[in-house]
């Protein structure tokens, strides 16, 4: 259970960074190389991702790693 709240929580930072940026998912994902739903998936928790994807995540929101853990 712990699991899935850190995934939730670091997938609302990531929403909320990516919209004060004024960013859509689509946009985001397409400077992250990867599938709209993919990064739905981010967002709302569902997806266990790599710390690679979090750092493509963080250098297209241009936003230090620290700042969305």
């Amino acid at each position: 259970m712990e699991e899935r709240k850190v995934l939730i929580d670091l997938g609302k930072r990531i929403k909320e960074v990516r919209t004060g940026k004024g960013l859509t998912q689509s946009a985001l994902a397409e400077h992250c190389k990867c599938e709209k739903a993919a990064m739905s998936r981010i967002e709302s928790g569902h997806i266990n991702l790599t710390i690679l994807t979090l750092q493509k995540i963080s250098t297209a929101l241009n936003t230090p790693m620290c700042e969305l853990l």
